[in-house]
């Protein structure tokens, strides 16, 4: 889209108020509102933001060391908006938006989650090859009463049940058209295995655009569901007698020259290429250092269990759900790579860009990943098969030792989010739960 076709829908549709909007270093959106006059301006000076918005946690802590606060006097970034990510805002009157992205004396913000996809992606173009990635990601609706927050829907084994009795307020078809007019393509939505819990998933596409697509889901299915007296969670795993919430995402390689999918090979084993192969075995090769961008939360951590159709052992499969890479079973185009590590709550841009870091260290590396295993991992009492880091303290000391993911990554956005979560790591430890006051109190 062009600055010309931008001016044009502003006056179709009547805007006057522009959302400029970038993700921080949770995925959270960020940004400022702007009136629509201003448009020309702000596409050629964008907006001023503060740097410790990408320091800042959900405490409004701002921990020391993390590089975009005290160390830099606490100063200004700019956020130029993206006009190829021009939309209306179809639940905001008279609204559009734009994703930004983000500069800092008129460079690349090196710690901005955006930038870093594509800086991965172009690395892949650089090769000749195209990522491809579709999102699938879960989420939990409750209702709020008071200081209470009641099940949207409480009947258990409603999975793959549709209807007003497993969706009472028709909240997934508001979703759905949302997202189409936004131009995320849906392909269908279902109630899933947990009482409350939900998911859409839509058309794969390019890597960049897929990051954009799932970042904009996230923040509109939120707001939709505000605007609906509901409250919309894609934390973890919100509940003691819940499961969890996942981001499994697809990812496949196109040749840029003629389409072709670069995974697909009808001589190799199991229809995989050489291609394919080294790809997995590069995500299994990081999985543990990628844990802490997959996992980034002390609650996400509590989705890894036994039977729960989340990773705990680091295994491949094909259509195998117990396993942590699965293989899905179409080959041709459709063939596809899918890692079920994450969580809902992760950072979209981090996510889909470490796995295709992952990848591309395997692809460069001709890492094999040995062989797939079959049968029901969880049921495994070998010995032989690591897990996932089961906490996230492991999971920052597996991201520390993992120097080529880290130097891949870069050291501004591995040093915050080491950062980030040693500070989240150390107020947990010291924070006293009602669950400890209930088990000991009384007897100690």
């Amino acid at each position: 889209m062009d600055k010309q076709e931008i001016l044009k829908q502003k006056e179709a549709f009547d805007i006057d108020t522009l959302r400029i909007d970038f993700p921080d270093m949770h995925g959270v959106t960020r940004g400022k509102i702007i009136p629509a006059s201003r448009l020309e301006e702000i596409l050629e000076e964008g907006i001023n933001c503060a740097k410790p918005t990408y320091s800042l946690d959900f405490a409004y802590n701002i921990p020391p060391g993390t590089g975009t606060a005290e160390a830099v006097n606490y100063e200004d970034m700019t956020i130029l908006p993206d006009i190829d990510t021009f939309s209306i805002v179809p639940y905001q009157p008279h609204t559009a938006r734009f994703i930004g992205d983000i500069y800092a004396a008129g460079k690349p913000f090196p710690y901005s989650p955006r930038g870093l996809l594509k800086n991965v992606v172009e690395k892949y173009n650089e090769i000749g090859f195209l990522p491809v990635v579709a999102s699938e990601l879960e989420f939990f609706v409750f209702k709020p009463d008071g200081d209470a927050f009641n099940y949207y829907t409480d009947k258990p084994s409603n999975v793959y049940t549709s209807g007003l009795r497993a969706d009472p307020d028709d909240l997934m078809r508001t979703l759905q058209n949302t997202a189409l007019a936004m131009g995320i393509d849906v392909l269908y939505s279902n109630h899933e295995f947990f009482q409350s819990q939900y998911e859409i998933n839509w058309k794969h596409t390019d890597a960049m655009s897929m990051g954009d697509q799932s970042f904009t889901f996230k923040n509109m299915c939120k707001d939709v569901a505000f605007s609906k007296n509901c409250m919309l969670t894609f934390m973890g795993r919100p509940k003691n007698e819940l499961g969890g919430s996942g981001f499994h995402v697809h990812f496949s390689l196109k040749d840029s020259a003629n389409g072709q999918n670069l995974f697909d090979d009808p001589n190799g084993k199991e229809g995989m290429s050489d291609i394919m192969r080294y790809f997995i075995g590069g995500q299994m090769a990081h999985a543990k250092a990628m844990t802490l961008f997959f996992a980034p939360t002390i609650n996400s951590y509590k989705r890894f269990v036994l039977d729960s159709f989340a990773p705990y052992y680091l295994a491949w499969g094909l259509d195998n759900r117990t396993t942590y890479i699965r293989v899905p079973g179409e080959r041709g185009n459709s063939t596809r790579v899918e890692n079920r590590a994450g969580c809902a709550s992760a950072n979209p841009y981090f996510v889909i860009a470490l796995g295709l870091i992952a990848g591309l260290e395997g692809i460069k590396n001709k890492i094999d990943p040995g062989d797939y295993y079959e049968g029901d991992v969880y049921a495994d009492e070998s010995g032989k098969i690591d897990t996932v880091p089961l906490y996230m303290h492991d999971a920052i000391e597996e991201l520390k030792k993992d120097k080529a993911l880290c130097e891949a990554i870069g050291p501004e956005i591995t040093n915050q989010m080491i950062t980030m979560k040693e500070a989240e790591v150390e107020r947990f430890r010291t924070y006293v739960s009602e669950w400890e006051f209930d088990e000991y109190s009384y007897h100690l």
